[in-house]
């Protein structure tokens, strides 16, 4: 990964999360609120990012989305387009020198965001789009596929081998739930074994978009936040290999998932917890 930033002791905190998306990696974080808001928003929310990955010692990727394509609403706010949002996540690596990830939607963004950004992530309705998985892998980036809702896990395979295939070696796969019903997700703890098994990757757990109840917010996706902290602690005793988790200083102001994202003043606690479950069950710590 490109630009080298040091942490605690020296160690090239990207070359840490390259590693955590390969099987055996570190175990890492990918945070950050849905959608890129002002400069300001971004930066807090960078800036508590930094000092928690320094504090704990933790590898925390920024996470932060330059278009939300897949709106329920047409007159919801989509974020500021890859250009300008290109240039807000510059910024939040220059403040608080945090490896990024943002979403790609389509198979021509790839190149250019690749330019920018350590991290290209398929958003999960996009998962079996073979243009876009390709022109994702063939930039050389780590790349993280979210599972689709309607699918199984053995059946994400298929997406990281197109990533493989098309020059990415660095790729993992996220659950975030699986359809039940209308308007409902459920999580299958057996999921992060059965896709790292079939996919051969490392598999992420998204505690907060697994919280969504889609289509029961009025033109929006519903959410139960409260649990959470119940779903991360479950996935990190099942074994996933990393956590995705979008956190916003107040959920109900931001642009996107205002229903479903952790309040920023909760993340170090969770995250605390987590890494004291991951010691008593015995796996290795972060290495930043």
């Amino acid at each position: 990964m490109s630009t080298t930033v040091q942490g605690n002791e020296g160690t090239d905190v990207h070359s840490t999360v390259a590693d955590g998306f390969r099987l055996g990696g570190s175990f890492f974080l990918i945070a950050g609120p849905c959608v890129l808001e002002d400069d300001r928003l971004n930066l807090t929310v960078g800036e508590a990012l930094a000092r928690l990955s320094a504090d704990l010692r933790l590898p925390i990727v920024f996470k932060a989305s330059f278009d939300k394509a897949n709106r329920s609403s047409p007159g919801s706010p989509r974020g500021p387009g890859v250009d300008e949002g290109l240039r807000k996540l510059e910024r939040v690596r220059a403040q608080t020198g945090l490896p990024l990830l943002t979403d790609v939607h389509l198979p021509e963004q790839c190149a250019p965001v690749a330019e920018v950004v350590d991290v290209l992530q398929i958003p999960a309705f996009l998962c079996r789009q073979t243009d876009l998985l390709v022109a994702a892998g063939a930039t050389g980036r780590a790349v993280n596929v979210k599972k689709g809702q309607w699918m199984a896990p053995h059946e994400m395979r298929g997406a990281a081998n197109k990533v493989r295939g098309a020059g990415s070696s660095a790729v993992a796969v996220t659950e975030r739930g699986t359809f039940f019903g209308y308007g409902n997700l459920v999580v299958d703890m057996r999921s992060f074994a059965l896709m790292r098994e079939a996919c051969e990757a490392p598999t992420i757990f998204d505690g907060t978009h697994s919280v969504q109840r889609p289509g029961e917010g009025g033109g929006i996706s519903g959410g139960e936040p409260r649990h959470i902290p119940t779903l991360v602690r479950a996935a990190v005793a099942a074994g996933c290999d990393a956590l995705f988790l979008e956190t916003h200083p107040e959920p109900a102001k931001g642009l996107s998932d205002t229903t479903n994202m952790l309040p920023l003043d909760r993340l170090r606690p969770l995250v605390e917890e987590v890494l004291a479950l991951r010691a008593a069950l015995g796996l290795e710590a972060a290495r930043v």
